[in-house]
């Protein structure tokens, strides 16, 4: 049995690093008044990209784009002018199988040579809920501007001690028509929609 002083010692650094990880955990508040205006950019180690697609109904194909970045300009006393906007390296697909990443970075599907960048700019939003709105803009994918709507969840914004900023959480789902970007290679065995999924941590500047 250890004895009494190393008993203690040890239930000391236990309180020591309990109450560490307490100041260091942010009180993330998913309020109206979290919502602090500013200018913010995201962070990139703490966000995700992610589609899927049908395959030929047996499954959703899923992939990602590793490499994004993000700006959101946001008044508090008018949240429906917030401007967001995305640019995401289209280079940066993301899968298990690398030989087939290539092949879709390729001529015939997003090109990635040609149109390097997929492009994201808001151009309205509309308050749902407390904590929920619909965002729409225009995405330029493959050469082609069209008009896309997503679905915005805030989940909440607290001071976050590690990085030294306010920080804001959001996740987003959308859909997308690929054919109406040019990407309509295989439609019918590969579904034509395209379903996104975002997740982002923004810092305010």
């Amino acid at each position: 049995m250890p004895p009494p002083a190393m008993k203690a010692a040890c239930a000391a650094l236990a309180l020591s690093l309990a109450g560490c990880a307490s100041l260091l955990t942010p009180d993330v508040k998913a309020t109206r008044e979290a919502l602090r205006p500013g200018a913010y950019t995201l962070d990139e180690g703490h966000a995700a990209l992610v589609f899927r697609v049908g395959h030929m109904g047996f499954s959703h194909f899923v992939g990602r784009f590793d490499r994004f970045e993000a700006s959101l300009d946001f008044d508090a006393d008018a949240p429906e002018s917030a401007r967001l906007e995305a640019i995401v390296d289209m280079t940066s697909l993301s899968l298990p199988d690398k030989a087939f990443a290539e092949t879709l970075m390729g001529p015939g599907w997003f090109d990635a040579d040609t149109y390097p960048q997929a492009i994201f700019r808001s151009t309205g939003i509309t308050l749902t809920g407390e904590t929920t709105g619909e965002v729409t803009g225009d995405l330029t994918l493959h050469g082609e501007t069209h008009p896309v709507t997503l679905d915005v969840t805030f989940n909440g914004g607290a001071n976050d001690t590690l990085r030294g900023a306010y920080v804001t959480g959001f996740s987003a789902t959308g859909a997308i028509d690929r054919a109406d970007f040019g990407i309509d290679k295989y439609l019918g065995p590969v579904a034509g929609t395209v379903d996104l999924s975002i997740e982002a941590e923004f810092m305010r500047q």
